[in-house]
């Protein structure tokens, strides 16, 4: 229909949190292209999904002698989960080091052999920075590894590892487009998801038909959903014509399906959904679909700075009460 081919609104004018003076700025880098890299203003480089160059021998991710760390933090910067996630595992015997069961409080240094599940891991020491990559996930892609019906998935479109994983900061339905943050520390990844931080989740959403004002005030004052209330933190029109209508929501948390649910919790039906904006880093408009985009060196360190995560070869014990 006509109507299903109007172009997005433009995203907001906010923007990421400026980089610092003579910080280097972001090239986006077309994810399928096979190209190698090649140096930007300021010293940048293109990032390729499918780099030529190990990332090891980046100047940025070169390493100092690292000293010896907890197992469940080395474990939750290697992107094997949260530490949390990684003390559970070790109390049920799933890990061990050097052909011994792990124990809660072991350290582990460079050389050390870990198997969780059976399975070696590759250690990632604090002594690196993370990696960031914002990805605009097309339509029709899932965030997962493991599926059933073996549909696409966005981590085949990420660059190459020499060791550790991305782990996603949450997820993107099949049928959202948008923002997708990926890293290398699972720390940090569950410390933006965490909700005690209340990150904005911020969406462009297509609804079909009229959004009255009752339906409008339902949402900004909270709906009830299978697995609890929910409220739209803020609500503005974005455009649109005829029967579509464009719409800017935002909340603090990402449950399933959620904006799709609360939508049709008031009896409207969302056509389109799409997310600019996660926290601090919100989708740039020249990030075409598909490809991705990695934070400068500077960008990660405000990043983890914000999250009490400032100094990479600090050695902190993980925080109490936290949630898996």
């Amino acid at each position: 229909m006509a109507n299903s081919k109007r172009r997005l609104p433009a995203a907001p004018s906010r923007s990421p949190r400026p980089a610092a003076a003579g910080a280097p700025r972001r090239h986006p880098v077309d994810s399928p292209a096979p190209e190698s890299s090649a140096a930007g203003e300021g010293g940048r480089r293109r990032v390729p999904p499918r780099p030529t160059v190990e990332p090891s021998k980046r100047g940025r991710h070169q390493e100092i002698p690292s000293k010896p760390e907890r197992l469940q933090k080395a474990l939750a910067q290697s992107g094997v989960g949260s530490r949390r996630e990684m003390e559970a595992l070790i109390a049920a015997g799933r890990i061990n080091v050097n052909g011994q069961l792990a124990h809660i409080g072991q350290t582990v240094s460079p050389g050390d052999r870990v198997k969780v599940n059976g399975k070696l891991v590759n250690l990632r020491f604090s002594n690196r920075l993370p990696r960031v990559i914002l990805y605009h996930k097309p339509e029709g892609e899932i965030v997962s590894r493991n599926d059933p019906n073996r549909r696409p998935t966005v981590f085949t479109s990420m660059p190459r590892l020499s060791a550790g994983r991305w782990v996603a900061v949450g997820r993107l339905d099949f049928n959202t487009s948008g923002l997708l943050l990926l890293t290398t520390s699972g720390e940090l990844a569950n410390r933006l998801m965490h909700p005690r931080y209340r990150l904005v989740r911020e969406y462009a959403v297509r609804i079909l038909g009229e959004v009255s004002d009752e339906a409008r005030s339902r949402l900004l004052e909270g709906v009830e959903l299978d697995d609890g209330p929910a409220q739209f933190a803020s609500f503005q029109e974005a455009g649109g014509e005829g029967a579509n209508r464009w719409f800017r929501v935002s909340l603090f948390e990402g449950r399933n399906r959620e904006v799709r649910r609360m939508f049709e919790a008031v009896g409207l039906v969302v056509s389109r959904l799409m997310r600019v904006r996660y926290g601090p880093l919100a989708l740039p408009p020249n990030l075409k679909r598909g490809q991705v985009l990695e934070l400068a060196e500077d960008e990660v360190k405000r990043l983890l700075a914000g999250f009490d995560m400032e100094n990479p070869e600090a050695d902190r014990p993980p925080r109490r009460g936290r949630e898996p």
